[in-house]
């Protein structure tokens, strides 16, 4: 998964992915947590999706609100890493409320900057409700230009706001420090195309906005003199890491990207964004298919005497509603949308402790017959 032979978390990450932590002694605990019989530990997958990551926003509230829950390890990309260097910074500063509190001025910031974008919604969107931008001209021509006219042309100076934000919102030095949880924040090496997880010390802002690069919006981030784009091509987010570092076999992955979609998309536009879905959704497939493969091994009887163990998968997804949004509406930052997409990621995290908090440490409740390698059959509606 890395591209390099650095840290410990990132050998472990490619190279013990399933196998058993025997040493628990690496744990962190910060005193923050509430701790007691009835608590039990998460690992949490954040994905990436710009505007979007408002719905893993909301998630991550009902779990730090939520006494039961320890999140031992948070994997995030793009707009999933902004949202775990701010819940780690909330946490060392405070604890879970903290956490929570942070969260909120974070994403209220975005929606403050982006008042003055000329991409948002048209007063016709604005009359019925609909949260795309896909009748704002000024969309239409900015798609054109960016195919023809490359960042490094029409931004020659490198600006992006959501730099500004997150530097203005983040103690980088205390993320560096947070014992209170492990972070492994994903980006893509442009030259070898090979993912890095960034983690501890490495995770910088330089860091999470390579997690968040795409390329033809912005220019490549530099980090010890390699070039980064998206970590979404290599993993949407990574989950290694958790299965080689972390003591819990619980990874509940907050999707924002659908697997499925119900009919062919058809215009110019449905083509283009669901070609990236698919690309931004390969890898974690594969993590998935492959975790899946090993689970189903163990319960068979095979694969004894390898030191792998049992992971537990869950996920918790905008469904039905969260899928009918257009990708233009990854650029919709307007405080009315952001805060509609925190409260589908509370309810819908609400629904899942409900229904699978008894499973958490006992058995998947992640419905993975999608990335079996076996004809699917889909149930409707499931996103």
């Amino acid at each position: 998964m890395s591209d390099d032979a650095g840290s410990p978390a990132r050998r472990t990450a490619g190279n013990g992915a399933l196998r058993a932590v025997a040493d628990r002694s690496g744990e962190r605990d910060c005193g923050h947590w509430p701790g007691g019989a009835n608590v039990k530990r998460i690992n949490v997958a954040l994905q990436g999706g710009g505007a979007h990551g408002a719905f893993g926003w909301g998630v991550l509230d009902a779990l730090l609100a939520d006494s039961r829950i320890e999140i031992e390890a948070i994997s995030g990309t793009s707009a999933g890493a902004m949202n775990a260097v701010v819940a780690a910074h909330g946490l060392e500063s405070g604890g879970p409320t903290e956490a929570r509190a942070r969260l909120e001025a974070f994403w209220r910031r975005v929606s403050l900057e982006a008042v003055a974008s000329p991409i948002r919604r048209s007063l016709l969107d604005m009359l019925f409700s609909n949260w795309n931008l896909d009748h704002n001209p000024m969309l239409a021509l900015f798609d054109m230009a960016t195919r023809v006219v490359s960042p490094y042309q029409f931004n020659p100076l490198n600006l992006n706001p959501l730099r500004d934000i997150l530097e203005r919102e983040v103690d980088f030095a205390a993320v560096a420090s947070c014992s209170c949880l492990k972070l492994f924040i994903s980006a893509t090496n442009v030259l070898t195309g090979a993912g890095r997880v960034f983690t501890d010390g490495e995770i910088t802002a330089d860091a999470v906005m390579a997690s968040a690069c795409i390329p033809y919006l912005f220019q490549a981030v530099e980090i010890d003199g390699a070039p980064y784009w998206d970590g979404g091509y290599m993993g949407n987010p990574v989950l290694a890491p958790f299965l080689g570092c972390c003591s819990s076999p619980d990874v509940l992955l907050v999707q924002v990207n659908p697997f499925w979609r119900p009919t062919t998309p058809k215009t110019a536009r449905e083509i283009l964004d669901r070609e990236h879905e698919i690309a931004f959704n390969t890898a974690l497939v594969h993590e998935l298919a492959h975790i899946d493969f090993v689970n189903r091994c163990l319960d068979q009887g095979q694969l004894a005497g390898f030191g792998l163990r049992r992971i537990y998968l869950h996920a918790v997804g905008g469904g039905a509603e969260l899928a009918r949004l257009a990708a233009s509406s990854k650029l919709n930052a307007e405080w009315m949308f952001l805060t509609h997409l925190r409260d589908l990621g509370r309810a819908a995290a609400a629904r899942w402790l409900a229904e699978s908090f008894d499973s958490i440490g006992t058995a998947s409740t992640m419905d993975l017959s999608h990335v079996r390698h076996r004809p699917l059959h889909v149930p409707a509606g499931q996103g």
